[in-house]
């Protein structure tokens, strides 16, 4: 038995990598923890340690949570986020105040945090307050020159955001084309329905419209009634069959449809049912590319023509320009309240070759025709 698998989610991988990434990074915190090792008989010292420590354990929390690559895509709540961000600066600031100047290779860890958890607007001020901070604090002590720690502030915060606009964006593709693979089953699935409600439609018609007149002719005590009883179950019997087998292609994806077939078919029904049939002598002017279209047009149309109209007489039209079906009954459509599905489903058809299609009262009667664009 095989199993499904869920396809992968862009930005999965980066995801899945992001928390080993991210702890490479930790070497830079290196070495205020070394100044702060040195001072390890003190308190200072030891406060220093456990302060990088537990500066590296929230930095590498947020990231360690975007294992299946969704933290990547979304981002928490303002609150959380500021409150995570509140932690890792009041980190950040003891390490400065118990290790001194080397401390302050927090502030590129604080940066990439708060692009990764707050949106560009607010994160952008984060960081320009941490490069006017390290700048301050570097010119206060008189120490080295801030200019690495502000590149390196600078450069992490817009690797990062690249990260996160690639990740983003390969989400959003994947949103597109899950949308798209959505309208493809349920174009999918409505062609089907569409399908099988004419072949069904007009095979059950014709049945139930020769299972009526078989009834009738058993009634009489004629032996020719009763062979033509007898021809009627015969062909109830071949329709049934064929009904099983139009479904049977219908459900493997094949249009079995001939504008001869339907035309034999129209003949055969609409005499059952007691209508005259005029019906043309061949096809041959029809467009190869249309003769599907017309196919289903004199499909509907006759099974509209006996179930609606109580017309004597049915006319098929071919021509290289239209098919038509019109009859001289009521003037009934295919339903009192309004199209019905079989004809939605035609106009679908014709829509897709740029053809049209026409229903008109007559007087008397009702014509449905088909034009070519």
């Amino acid at each position: 038995m095989s199993t499904a698998t869920e396809p992968a989610q862009p930005g999965a991988g980066i995801g899945r990598a992001a928390p080993f990434f991210a702890g490479i990074w930790l070497f830079f915190l290196v070495p205020p923890l070394t100044d702060a090792w040195a001072d390890r008989d003190e308190l200072r010292g030891v406060l220093g340690i456990a302060a990088t420590l537990v500066f590296a354990s929230v930095y590498l929390s947020l990231w360690l949570g975007t294992g299946d690559g969704r933290r990547m895509r979304g981002r928490p709540g303002l609150p959380r986020a500021l409150a995570h961000l509140g932690v890792l600066t009041a980190l950040g600031v003891a390490m400065v105040a118990l290790i001194g100047t080397s401390g302050a290779a927090s502030s590129p860890f604080i940066a990439v945090n708060a692009v990764m958890v707050l949106p560009v607007r607010r994160a952008a001020p984060v960081v320009a307050a941490l490069v006017v901070a390290d700048m301050v604090l570097f010119q206060v002590t008189d120490s080295r020159s801030p200019t690495e720690l502000v590149f390196a502030v600078l450069a992490a915060s817009v690797a990062v955001l690249g990260v996160r606009t690639i990740v983003s964006r390969n989400h959003q593709l994947l949103q597109v084309q899950e949308e798209n693979a959505r309208l493809a089953v349920d174009h999918e699935r409505s062609r089907f329905a569409r399908d099988l409600h004419d072949i069904l439609g007009h095979s059950l018609t014709v049945i139930t419209v020769k299972a009526e007149l078989a009834g009738r002719l058993l009634q009489s005590d004629s032996p020719e009634a009763t062979d033509r009883a007898r021809a009627e179950v015969a062909d109830l019997e071949r329709l049934s069959r064929d009904a099983l087998a139009d479904v049977r292609r219908a459900v493997t994806g094949y249009r079995d449809v001939t504008l001869p077939a339907e035309l034999t078919r129209a003949r055969m029904v609409l005499e059952a049912a007691g209508i005259d049939a005029v019906l043309p002598g061949s096809v041959d002017d029809v467009p190869t590319e249309a003769r599907e279209l017309f196919a289903w047009t004199v499909r509907e149309g006759v099974t509209n023509v006996v179930r609606h109209s109580r017309a004597r007489t049915c006319e098929v039209r071919l021509s290289a320009a239209g098919a038509e079906v019109r009859d001289d009954g009521e003037g009934g459509g295919p339903s009192p309240g309004g199209p019905g599905s079989g004809l939605l489903g035609l106009r679908e058809r014709a829509g897709a070759i740029g053809a049209t299609v026409v229903t008109q009262r007559l007087s008397p009667g009702f014509s449905l025709q088909v034009v070519l664009g």
